[in-house]
């Protein structure tokens, strides 16, 4: 889906509970229909942060129960993309760090990326690729990869630097950084 037609369902989400009220939609129908639109992008989020699949899905229903409550409560609706990468982010954190801290957590399954078209000599390549590129990300600080992931995402630099709570300058650096170093091992 293209960052057009999601902003413009976000857009569709931004009226003020008296516009809701007064044009007949409910709050539920506008919450439920911004989570049919995001709700695969804030899973793949909320998993890239090492979690299980079915702890991602808590994830975004925990953000998605949230965003009610918010708009509920009449709270402000600008830039509710970015608001739900910010919740999202944190639960994410907050659930990684549940899960380090528990013993019987650690045993998570390994994700298993499977490619059922390509000849043997692609995957072999495919395979070394990944596994440089996998050690590189793995090399980057939690910031620098919540700073790739979120950008990768479609967020712009000043959205990414308020979710991650950073400067506008960090944000900048650290994706320039991050990138430089992909690409070096890229080209090995």
């Amino acid at each position: 889906m293209s960052s057009l037609s999601t902003n413009t369902a976000i857009g569709l989400v931004l009226r003020s509970s008296a516009e809701w009220m007064n044009r007949g939609a409910s709050l539920e129908d506008e919450v439920l229909g911004l989570f049919d639109l995001m709700q695969t992008r804030l899973l793949r989020y909320a998993v890239s942060f090492g979690v299980t699949m079915q702890d991602g899905e808590d994830i975004v229903q925990e953000t998605f129960l949230a965003l009610f409550h918010h708009l509920q409560r009449g709270r402000h609706g600008d830039n509710l993309h970015g608001w739900l990468f910010r919740v999202t982010h944190n639960l994410a954190l907050k659930r990684r760090m549940k899960i380090l801290n528990d013993p019987a957590g650690r045993d998570t399954a390994q994700v298993e990326i499977l490619d059922p078209n390509p000849n043997p000599e692609e995957c072999m390549l495919f395979g070394e690729r990944h596994a440089r590129l996998a050690s590189v990300l793995q090399a980057l600080s939690i910031e620098d990869r919540s700073c790739l992931r979120l950008r990768a995402e479609g967020l712009r630099y000043r959205e990414i630097a308020r979710i991650l709570g950073i400067s506008l300058g960090s944000v900048s650096a650290s994706l320039s950084r991050s990138l430089a170093r992909l690409e070096q091992v890229d080209k090995r």
